[in-house]
């Protein structure tokens, strides 16, 4: 087992990272407030993994709600976050409960919301078994849920007490949804990590293949680097906003598509194609780092080529974006692989001729 640790002062927590830890109450145990527990899961994992979690707390005198939500993106919205209300005032939680989210993005986010607002704040707990959420999404303490004009536009910055990456729950893991967590693991050596960028390009048939040395040492060096972010801005007032290189675009593609659609990694995957090729144009980015871009991301067996939405429709959803500040769209941009940039002076030509070049049709 390898562990981090995101510093946070009093509210920092560990990230543990390794195999058969789901079965470990021991690392569990000790962040909880009292011995209580509502795991919340889905209709996919559940049945996978949430007896080993459930049964080793309750072998730990641990008393265990459990709490199973439909599967898919498309359920990230209010009626599904309601579901979890309504499971924890039927059990009687209270507020030395402690909400564990065992599953992908979608189920973190959604149980650290409930968190966040239950009784107004319970403590929480992230189990993530997707590549993407143990590289991303389980770290750094976003929650929200989704708006069917713009997603994640509704939620809190709420940290977890612990974050445990069991890197067996990824033999389980379709394809697509692992080839969908390497587009994250890919934006961290983007933006910051030119050493862990050529790494994986020399490594990334072994990452496919679901080695294990290969996947811990990926998860590892992505939960580091998000780690420093997230220490450094906690709240997204600065840097913590380069961890968005792709997603403004992304997040337009998710939504005008309609939600389940594409995979989240999917559509930043071609986010981060078009935010290259906006570099390129830029000036900033040269056309061979541009290339090596989305060459890496088609061998993660990623799309490089977004849906024909038309110009006018993606920056009419982009313009919803969260980081839209003063009227101003914020997009992460690169000056160099290695190296983000946050710009606001980026103008809407550019922006419409970079999307236009990466589109279907």
């Amino acid at each position: 087992m390898r562990t981090l640790k995101v510093a946070l002062g009093a509210r920092s927590y560990p990230i543990h990272i390794g195999n058969r830890l789901l079965e470990r109450a021991d690392l569990i145990v000790p962040h909880l407030k009292a011995p209580l527990a509502a795991i919340v899961s889905n209709e996919t994992v559940a049945p996978l993994y949430l007896p080993a979690l459930a049964g080793a707390l309750r072998a730990s005198g641990v008393q265990v709600t459990e709490i199973v939500l439909p599967d898919g993106e498309q359920h990230k919205n209010w009626q599904t976050l309601n579901r979890i209300y309504d499971a924890l005032l039927e059990s009687r939680c209270e507020r030395a409960t402690t909400i564990i989210a065992l599953g992908g993005g979608v189920v973190g986010d959604l149980a650290g919301f409930a968190a966040a607002t239950y009784q107004r704040g319970v403590p929480f707990i992230q189990v993530p078994t997707t590549l993407l959420a143990q590289v991303d999404s389980s770290v750094g303490g976003k929650t929200g849920i989704n708006h069917p004009l713009g997603k994640n536009m509704v939620g809190a910055f709420y940290q977890p007490r612990l974050v445990l990456a069991d890197t067996d729950t990824l033999r389980t893991l379709p394809e697509r949804e692992l080839c969908a967590g390497l587009a994250e693991v890919i934006k961290y050596g983007l933006i910051r990590d030119l050493p862990f960028f050529e790494w994986l390009e020399g490594n990334m048939e072994s990452l496919r293949a679901r080695d294990p040395e290969a996947l811990t040492h990926a998860i590892e060096r992505s939960c580091a680097n998000k780690a420093d972010v997230v220490a450094a801005d906690e709240t997204e007032a600065g840097v913590r906003a380069l961890l968005n290189l792709g997603h403004t675009f992304g997040h337009a593609i998710e939504a005008g598509l309609g939600y389940g659609v594409w995979l989240h990694g999917e559509a930043v995957s071609v986010g981060t194609v078009m935010a290259a090729e906006l570099s390129r144009r830029l000036g900033w980015l040269s056309s061979e780092d541009c290339d090596r871009t989305a060459a890496l991301l088609q061998r993660a067996g990623l799309p490089t080529q977004g849906p024909a939405l038309g110009a006018d429709r993606y920056l009419d959803l982009m313009a919803f974006d969260k980081k839209v500040t003063a009227g101003k769209m914020r997009l992460v941009l690169l000056k160099k692989i290695g190296e983000g940039v946050i710009s606001a002076e980026t103008g809407t030509p550019d922006i419409r001729a970079a999307i236009e070049a990466c589109c279907h049709g």
